[in-house]
């Protein structure tokens, strides 16, 4: 028997530090796939015992609701913009390793890793694996990212991704052999796996083989220059980059690993992904995935994203619908065959209230430095009403923290400073000295200035302007008149980053779900991007070159804590950091939670199997639809026939 015939279990993680190791499992045999047979017996194409790496990976529907499927069918999905393709490399969720249902790290393209304190990680790659073109797949996809990408001062300019370094370090990365690359810091990276596990992942490997011809170090000046006339690019690096985008998906001859590729070069209304025919998992029977044979994506307004879905055409669409689609789209599934399921999100908080702790006014920035006032605004929320009102008593009334699925919830995480109490929040307000009003009952600042609050939104949801305007109107009740500004995203984002706003509105937490294993710096200034304290985290995600040092004694907390908890060996210590962080969060409401937990319809056609009834929806970690692992989806033809001859009877 060949040995293409002999494959490797999906595995699970083991303990920390433990190699991840692989356990020899037999199939009854391969199974050809029936839209690649005549391209087999044409030559075009090896047989499927010569596409798949020695040992695949093998996903097992033992102890699932999940069953082995069968082969055909194209699925049709629904997207908003062309460059929302790029959904097809989320929802593949082909990773080096990836989540599984448990949200625990397993090895996926990746044969095996091993990782030794947070610092050195060999990884394993398996023997055979092939790109989508039919080329190896080796650790020179390796190299060439590493040297010819990363460390090349034309394609980056300022050295490796910041994902890479460790307080400005770079690793050490070895070719140990064909499929062998050991990736090694002085300091803990706990950053590194989970990184190339995300939604967005950190590709750190490159088709070397396709992208040499536009690399000024493998092809002659004269025949690059042409090529970079002809794409009407500035330099030879410009054309690179435009050849190289891996998560974009535009480049239908950029091979790929994902379970479909790209055959339609944008602009289209239609794109059609085809099956990747040297894809590297295969189910245990022995028939190599994914089950569907083509993924049709279909540009559409996304306005227009729920009445299309509500009228039968997409097979699988959650993206652009909300709750309050729900009636509408449940009133259509007798007539077009489908059906509603509603999951789980996992954000922190459907919608969060963020003060700029960085903002310009003085006034306003030494107010919202006092936690008795954030506390204040925070009591005045009506989350019950919010729930009653906007999403029919479904969620969680709750701050922007864990959700009850987190190992690191705690109740009192959800409920401090959340109980709907307007004699509390007047009565710390007028503690403050904010006890003078205007004669329309709106308070007066210190300087004499009506307290109206102005909202930056970003304009782009229904769901957000009716919960402000519940918000809105209890928090006249305590005397803070509240007013909304919508502006385009980038505007909205520029106000908020120079300082010139005093609230946003915007989604919580992006992953309610986390883990001590996970990061928590989006419990810390990290980021510019964090609209509590834009000048805060770009101060430390620029190492201290660009906007400011935090004056809070508990965001300097924040910010040490998430370097321990960096720096952390055991699980028991980044546990420990975790609850210290989401407790200073709790206590301190530098944002304000309003409810999580929200549902999210997701349409389902009645032929698809293998989704599931209930899932979470959930971008980081989880990709969607990814999680659940889209390649083992399949339509079953039988559904169809025994429907037509309920009709008829």
């Amino acid at each position: 028997m060949s040995a293409y015939r002999t494959v490797v279990a999906l595995l699970l993680l083991l303990p920390a530090a433990a190699p991840i190791a692989a356990e020899d499992v037999r199939l009854p045999g391969l199974t050809e796939i029936p839209s690649l047979a005549d391209a087999v017996r044409s030559g075009n194409l090896p047989p499927v015992d010569r596409r798949l790496p020695l040992r695949p990976a093998v996903v097992s529907f033992e102890n699932s609701t999940k069953t082995a499927g069968r082969y055909g069918g194209d699925l049709r999905l629904l997207m908003g913009k062309t460059r929302d393709i790029r959904m097809l490399v989320v929802y593949g969720y082909a990773r080096l390793v990836a989540y599984d249902e448990q949200f625990e790290l397993v090895p996926d393209i990746l044969e095996s890793f091993e990782e030794q304190g947070n610092r050195i990680f060999t990884l394993h790659l398996r023997p055979g694996h092939r790109w989508s073109d039919g080329q190896p797949f080796t650790s020179e996809d390796f190299r060439y990212y590493w040297e010819d990408v990363a460390n090349d001062k034309d394609l980056s300019p300022f050295g490796p991704t910041q994902a890479l370094l460790v307080d400005g370090e770079a690793p050490r990365v070895e070719i140990i052999d064909d499929t062998t690359i050991r990736y090694t810091w002085s300091k803990p990276n706990p950053f590194f796996l989970p990184t190339l596990a995300g939604a967005r992942p950190l590709f750190i490997y490159r088709p070397a083989h396709y992208l040499r011809r536009f690399h000024a170090r493998y092809t002659g000046h004269k025949e690059l220059q042409e090529m970079v006339a002809d794409a009407g690019t500035r330099n030879w690096a410009g054309l690179h980059h435009r050849m190289d985008d891996m998560y974009k998906f535009d480049n239908p001859d950029l091979p790929t690993l994902q379970p479909w590729f790209n055959t339609t070069r944008p602009p289209s209304e239609r794109f059609v992904f085809e099956r990747n025919p040297f894809y590297h998992r295969v189910d245990s029977t022995g028939k190599q995935l994914p089950y569907i044979d083509r993924v049709f994506v279909n540009i559409a307004s996304s306005s227009l994203v729920p009445a299309k879905t509500g009228a039968g055409e997409s097979d699988l669409q959650a993206r652009y619908l909300r709750l309050d689609n729900y009636t509408f789209l449940k009133a259509g599934e007798h007539r077009n065959n489908y059906s509603v399921r509603l999951w789980r999100t996992a954000k922190g908080s459907q919608i969060a209230l963020y003060p700029n702790l960085n903002t310009n006014d003085p006034v306003w920035n030494e107010l919202f430095h006092d936690v008795r006032f954030r506390r204040a605004l925070s009591l005045a929320v009506n989350r019950h009403e919010i729930n009653q009102v906007i999403y029919f008593g479904l969620v969680f009334e709750s701050n922007n923290t864990m959700l009850p699925q987190s190992p690191l919830f705690r109740p009192e995480y959800r409920k401090r400073w959340t109980k709907f109490d307007l004699r509390k929040a007047a009565a710390l307000l007028d503690e403050i000295g904010l006890d003078r009003y205007d004669n329309r009952g709106v308070r007066l600042l210190p300087d004499g200035r009506p307290m109206e609050i102005v909202v930056q939104t970003a304009g782009e949801s229904t769901e957000e302007s009716d919960v402000l305007e519940l918000i809105h109107d209890s928090w006249l009740r305590i005397g803070v008149k509240l007013y909304t500004r919508p502006s385009q995203r980038e505007v909205f984002r520029n106000r908020i980053f120079s300082g010139d706003s005093i609230m946003a509105v915007w989604p919580g937490l992006a992953n309610g779900l986390a883990n001590a294993s996970m990061s928590p710096d989006e419990l810390a200034p990290t980021s510019q991007q964090q609209l509590q304290w834009p000048k805060w985290g770009q101060y430390f995600e620029t190492n201290e070159r660009a906007g400011l040092a935090p004056t809070m004694n508990e965001v300097v907390t924040l910010a040490r804590l998430n370097k321990q908890w960096q720096a952390a060996v055991t699980a028991d210590e980044r546990e420990r950091v975790w609850h210290a962080m989401l407790h200073i969060h709790a206590d301190h409401m530098f944002t304000i939670g309003t409810v999580n937990g929200v549902p999210q319809p997701v349409v389902i056609n009645n032929r698809l199997r293998n989704v599931p009834e209930e899932g979470i929806y959930n971008w980081e970690p989880g990709s969607y639809f990814g999680i659940y692992r889209p390649d083992t989806f399949w339509f079953d033809d039988r559904a169809t026939r025994l429907q037509a001859r309920s009709i008829d009877d």
